[in-house]
């Protein structure tokens, strides 16, 4: 259950109906989700949080949108946060992402936690060749 209301449509101030309506317009779709519902009980955090949702997430760069996804998966697993695996997961298969693929993140995922974990028990010092120079 959530710590807080998730404010539907009807409930919108006129900030929170902004930002809904360029979250549906960007997306291409009436469906607002649960994330920024909760967001909305805070206008402001919720257009700042959206802005660069949209800068980080949608705007064209290096990496291509799968790619985007399938990071935030990893991290969002990493993190714990089951809200946002399913959320971008479902993202990512929108954008193609496979069974595969997703098979492969996942074991991507448990190795570098598994050896991060050992890394940092060990207090391994990091290798001069892998320095910045």
């Amino acid at each position: 259950m959530a710590t807080v209301r998730l404010i539907s449509d009807e409930e919108a101030g006129d900030a929170v109906k902004a930002v809904y309506a360029d979250i549906r317009a960007t997306r291409g779709t009436d469906f607002i989700n649960n994330f920024w519902r909760a967001l909305a009980c805070d206008p402001a955090t919720l257009k700042r949080t959206w802005e660069e949702v949209k800068a980080v997430m949608g705007a064209p760069g290096a990496l291509d949108p799968l790619t985007r996804e399938m990071i935030y998966i990893a991290v969002s697993a990493a993190n714990a946060c089951s809200y946002c695996v399913h959320s971008h997961t479902a993202a990512a298969r929108a954008k193609g992402m496979t069974d595969a693929q997703l098979g492969e993140l996942v074991s991507i995922v448990a190795l570098a936690g598994k050896t991060n974990h050992l890394a940092n028990a060990l207090q391994v010092p990091v290798d001069p060749a892998f320095e910045v120079k």
